[in-house]
């Protein structure tokens, strides 16, 4: 896998790159938002100290990576979806049978 290098005249904000973090375009991990109780960058906001470009630039080359980990599709759907069917088929032997 490649890794890709994107070149920015300007370092993306904090908040661009919680978006790419939770979009999972850094291979931090997979696509899904994360409910952050102090968003990225706040605590240093606070501290009247904020992120310097410098800090956001080093940020984005250390966090270009290959390509995000992808979900991999349920595979215990099918399994469900069969334990469904063979209960059916069960109750409808045992209702059969006690027709008779």
């Amino acid at each position: 896998m490649s890794a890709r290098k994107v070149h920015h005249a300007e370092p993306p904000t904090v908040d661009r790159l919680r978006s790419d973090i939770d979009d999972g375009r850094t291979a931090d991990k997979v696509r899904f938002p994360d409910p952050a109780a102090a968003p990225l960058g706040s605590d240093d906001e606070a501290a009247g100290t904020p992120v310097s470009k410098d800090q956001r630039r080093q940020e984005v080359e250390a966090r270009q990576h290959a390509d995000a980990p992808r979900r991999e599709a349920p595979g215990a759907l099918w399994l469900y979806a069969l334990l469904i069917v063979g209960a059916a088929f069960f109750i409808a032997g045992v209702l059969t049978l006690l027709r008779m």
